[in-house]
């Protein structure tokens, strides 16, 4: 089986990545095992992932695996260096089997050897290693590597490039290996080699771009005999040309590789003894096979071999990946099926060692019972019996004796003798006797003999013979019958009792030992349990595919109960990129007068913009925006509102700036009643698109009603009394105010301080006049206000007085200074020049007259005698620092006033394109982005019989948008952190999945039971990933059974109606 790569697979593996990877960034790296890494790279709407085992392989990878939950030293310099760097070029050092990565163009290299015991190296800029997983020391035909040493590719194969392939390098590289060959023979050894492998050899050893696999292809191709010696090829001329042949068709078979930016690949398999080949329904992974080698080639070699099976694939990253992770994954599945067959094997020897218990209590129960029957049938022989031995006690004479005189007795035929089994325990006062369960028959005596009968006889041959026959008989009898003990100081009857006694005990026994080894038991598979999945734990998990991410799950997002995507930004930049790219025409914009509310969009059906957005997604869509606020932890359900797609732009007023993330909206403002404070986390799974026509269409269809009714109609159902004559002070309020002064700005000192009073709900005093919607821009820009939103206008306005005094200072009025410059001015008037002190003057007249004759040298050669240079110099220092400093202040100043400028420029160009473009109607994204958007169809809540579902995709939404899920939990605002949440949620489905006799359907016909593929996708989750979709930070879950993170009196949730009521999982 292959293991390694060629240098053949290093060029392509190269080429594939260089075409992948460059322009990304690396967003991490992670341990996978001590020579195994994880390297993540990311860059917006692209995320790759490579997998790099030192030594092996180097290559993409489509599967999700278990990685260390603290990185080594390794790791931990590496992503010091590389994390956030972008890879500039991937390349292969010249044909070696070297890869190299360059990031920042080249500041950073990081260098995969895959020979040897391979290595992994970082350098900077000059190759000087900065960090390396295996330090070598130095020795023969390898070079010291450790840190600060400079790593070296000079000796690098072809590393100033590859030679080209002509003859006489081709006869060198034969006559070389002739010169080895020959000595071979001269030294007297046999060659290792076979013939076939010699000329491969030669060929590989000098011509090193291509590996011995593709040669023998080439051979192949050609018809070349590869059986030749390497000296039989030298001395043919058409030989030797038919090999440059060969190795021209390797060439082209390189170049061909290496045309494309993805190359096709192939792994050759074997199959198993007795399985048959089974294809799943992506067509790739096949059951029954064992992948022995891959490459980027159809070797010809292998073609009529009837035990290989091709596998093609499209990309080498691909097979390689598929190859290396389909041995990984058998790897850990085993692991994972040994743990559990362990666990099993534990389980069922506890369960049968309760069974030899309480069938050893109940053999007791049955052997009591036949002694004591046996007693009651041969009551008059047990009675001789006890009374024959009693009596000879009775006589004092020996035990020993006693013993004696029975095994005479038994040799006799006395049928009392023959009952009794030796030896006897006097010592206990008992004795062992040898009972048929029914009443012995009489018939024995016949054959009991006297003293004096066998004195007075001898015996006859015939009576020999009729005695080994009975001593058989006897011995077949005594093996069937019951070996029994009495007690000789009670009659037989009393020992009976005693036998019936100790029936009792044992079964009364038996029912105690039931019942503690129930509980034991239950115990017992309760801890092995435990260890199972504390095994389980620390075993990585089996390897799934990655799912790729649809483009709207980086938000926020749910589909309400209608079929409506609404859309929430996590950041500000996420609610700049919601604006710029998704809000369009017929949309729907929500937001909270709260901090930290978030920006919502329904988005409407494209065919039918003009359609109104139903009442109960708006509902559900303003439940978001206020949840996502700090209304959440304050468990207060307070209101949102809503505006059209037109409402709402980036333009700002003259002089102002709007930060990333805040608006500006113009109209008034719908708001809806205060949200219930009530989510749900659940999930989604997408279906393929032949499983759709089994779903009843829940989606947006085109209504022709839906077109003709009126939009009015809607915002009066969400919009109580009390807001409609809100909104009609308010236009009254700004008419008088537009009929006082037109040319004021919309924004008024006093009617801000009038709207603040109620800090929740600012926003709803000002708006600008529905009339200005048709002005031309200019006057657009002076009547607009800003949306002063409690979570957003703090950081605006700070940005604005930030700018103001940067750009643009207050004007004074000439003639007027300011009231703080006339008061000084004033009092310098009144009080003048202060008068010099006492005795200054005069100091002041010796000094000059005795100074009178120093000229400037000598002065300052005085100043250097005592000292005075120094400061004088120090103050100059200090002078030219400041003057550096406000240079530099008015550099950054004239820099921020150009970006100010600059993105107020582009933001009133997007501004113009959005208003043109929501004017006729026409999408904002682009081409490509629309190729992206996926039709809500193929996501539903409950699968059908039948269905196809292809992912499992967790979402988090309002409580009263997951009536059609099948999994779902309701969240409350709690104290439990949402990371231990969503890991108990999925731990309890997960255990849920284990009860495959209640909870899981195995055919997939039941929708209120689980589905092995809905399980299966529900154990590709990763919990931390999972929990980004929850928007909040603590929460209290509310399951079936009782509430989780909370107060144990929470008991099932309340919210679930008909049947999804039934199961909340």
């Amino acid at each position: 089986m292959k293991q390694r790569f060629s240098s053949l697979d290093v060029k392509v593996i190269a080429h594939e990545l260089s075409n992948t990877l460059v322009t990304l960034r690396v967003s991490n790296i992670y341990d996978l095992s001590s020579k195994i890494f994880l390297v993540k790279f990311a860059k917006p709407d692209n995320k790759q992932q490579i997998v790099i085992d030192s030594g092996f392989r180097c290559h993409l990878t489509e599967f999700a695996r278990a990685t260390a939950a603290a990185p080594s030293q390794f790791v931990a310099r590496l992503r010091k260096h590389l994390k956030t760097r972008r890879v500039t070029a991937v390349s292969q050092v010249g044909t070696d089997r070297i890869l190299e990565f360059q990031f920042s163009e080249g500041q950073y290299r990081l260098y995969l050897e895959f020979y040897a015991g391979g290595n992994v190296i970082l350098t900077d800029k000059d190759l000087n290693i900065l960090a390396l997983l295996r330090i070598v020391s130095e020795g023969e035909a390898q070079e010291e590597l450790r840190v600060g040493l400079k790593y070296s590719l000079e000796n690098r194969q072809n590393y100033n490039g590859v030679p080209d392939l002509t003859r006489d390098r081709l006869q060198e590289a034969l006559q070389r290996a002739v010169e080895r060959g020959d000595e071979g023979l001269v030294a007297g050894k046999k060659p290792k080699k076979k013939a076939m492998d010699a000329l491969r050899k030669a060929l590989a050893v000098s011509i090193t771009e291509y590996p011995p696999m593709l040669v023998d292809h080439a051979m192949r191709v050609t018809q070349f005999d590869s059986m030749l010696k390497p000296g039989e090829v030298l001395q043919n001329e058409n030989l030797l040309d038919h090999l440059m042949r060969s190795l021209q068709e390797a060439q082209q078979v390189v170049q061909e590789i290496t045309s494309s930016e993805v190359s096709k690949g192939f792994i050759i398999a074997k199959k198993r003894d007795g399985i048959d080949v089974l294809e799943d329904t992506a067509g790739q992974t096949r059951k029954g096979l064992i992948y022995d080698d891959f490459h980027p080639f159809r070797p010809r070699q292998f073609e009529n071999d009837p035990t290989l099976i091709f596998l093609p694939f499209e990309g080498f990253n691909k097979t390689v990946d598929e190859f290396f992770s389909s041995i990984e994954g058998q790897k850990l599945e085993s692991r994972l099926q040994e743990r559990e067959l362990m666990a099993k094997k534990k389980i069922e020897a506890a369960r049968q060692d309760q069974a030899n218990r309480l069938g050893g209590l109940q053999e007791i129960q049955e052997l009591n019972e036949r002694k004591a029957g046996a007693l009651e049938a041969n009551i008059d022989r047990v009675q001789e019996a006890m009374g024959a031995v009693n009596n000879l006690i009775a006589q004092g004479m020996d035990w020993f004796h006693i013993e004696e005189l029975i095994k005479l007795q038994q040799k006799r035929n006395n049928p009392v003798a023959a009952i009794i089994k030796l030896p006897l325990k006097l010592h206990e006062n008992t004795i062992t006797l040898l009972l048929n369960e029914e009443e012995a028959i009489g018939g024995d005596e016949s054959n009991y003999e006297t003293d004096s009968d066998a004195s007075d006889s001898d015996m006859s041959d015939s009576k020999e013979e009729d005695i080994k026959k009975q001593t058989a008989n006897e011995k077949t009898r005594t093996e069937t019958r019951l070996t029994i003990d009495v007690d000789l100081a009670i009659s037989p009857w009393s020992n009976a009792r005693e036998y019936y006694d100790q029936r009792r005990s044992a079964a009364v026994k038996e029912q105690k030992t039931l019942q503690s080894s129930t509980k034991a038991l239950k115990s017992t598979e309760a801890k092995i349990t435990q260890d199972l999945k504390k095994g389980l734990k620390q075993e990585k998990a089996v390897l799934r595919p990655v799912r790729k991410l649809m483009w709207f799950e980086k938000f926020n997002w749910f589909i309400s109960s209608d079929g409506y995507l609404v859309l929430a930004g996590k950041d500000a930049q996420q609610n700049e990129m919601l604006y710029k790219r998704y809000l369009k025409k017929g949309d729907i914009y929500l937001h909270a007068d709260l901090h930290g509310a978030a920006t919502v969009v329904v988005q409407n059906n494209s065919k039918t913009p003009d359609a109104p957005i139903p009442p109960s997604t708006l509902s559900q869509a303003g439940t978001l925006a206020v949840a996502s606020s700090s209304a959440w932890d304050s468990k207060a359900g307070m209101s949102a509102w809503w505006v059209n797609a037109d409402q709402v732009s980036k333009s700002a007023p003259t002089g102002e700036f709007l930060p990333t993330g805040s608006f500006m909206v113009k109209g008034s403002k719908n708001f809806l009643p205060p949200a219930q404070l009530l989510l749900g986390f659940g999930v989604i799974f997408q279906i393929s698109e032949e499983s759709k026509a089994r779903h009843v269409k829940h989606r947006i269809q085109d209504n022709e009603n839906l077109r003709e009714s009126d939009t009015l109609h809607t915002v009066e159902s969400v919009t109580g009394d009390n807001q409609d004559d809100r909104e009609a002070e308010i236009q009254d309020s700004d008419k008088e105010r537009n009929e006082d002064d037109d040319s004021d700005s919309s924004y008024d000192d006093n009617e801000n301080t009038r709207d603040q009073a109620n800090p929740l709900q600012s926003e709803s005093r000002r708006s600008s006049s529905d009339d200005d919607i048709n002005e031309a821009p200019t006057k657009e820009v002076e009547d607009l206000q800003i949306n002063d939103d409690q979570g957003i206008i703090d950081s605006a306005e700070e940005n604005d007085q930030e700018l103001e005094s940067d750009l643009e200072p207050e004007p004074r009025i000439k003639g007027k200074p300011s009231p703080s410059t006339q008061s000084l001015d004033h009092k310098g008037a009144k009080k003048g020049p202060a008068p010099p002190k006492r005795g200054k003057k005069s100091k002041a007249k010796k000094i000059a007259t005795k100074y009178k004759d120093q000229d400037e040298d000598d002065r300052i050669a005085a100043q250097i005698l005592i000292g005075a240079k120094a400061g004088a110099e120090k103050a100059e220092a200090e002078a030219k620092s400041k003057a550096e400093r406000e240079a530099e202040l008015a550099f950054h100043k004239e820099r921020r006033r150009a970006q100010h400028q600059r993105t107020q420029k582009e933001t009133a160009e997007h501004e113009e394109i959005r208003k043109l473009m929501l004017d006729e109607g026409i999408d904002i994204l682009a081409d490509d982005e629309v190729e992206k958007m996926t039709s809500l169809d193929s996501l539903v809540g409950t699968p059908l019989p039948g269905d196809e579902i292809l992912e499992a995709i967790p979402v988090c939404a309002p409580w009263a948008a997951m009536g059609k899920l099948k999994y779902k939990v309701k969240l409350q605002p709690g104290a439990q952190k949402k990371g231990k949440a969503v890991k108990e949620v999925l731990g309890r489905w997960l255990v849920d999945a284990s009860n495959k006799g209640k909870a899981v359907d195995e055919e997939s016909r039941d929708t209120e039971r689980m589905w092995p593929r809905e399980i299966e996708l529900l154990k590709g989750w990763k919990a931390e990933e999972v929990t980004n979709t929850v928007p909040v930070g603590k929460v209290r879950v509310m399951m079936a059974g009782g509430s989780v993170g909370g107060s144990s009196k929470g008991g099932q949730g309340r919210g679930g109606r008909g049947k999804g009521s039934k199961k909340t999982r």
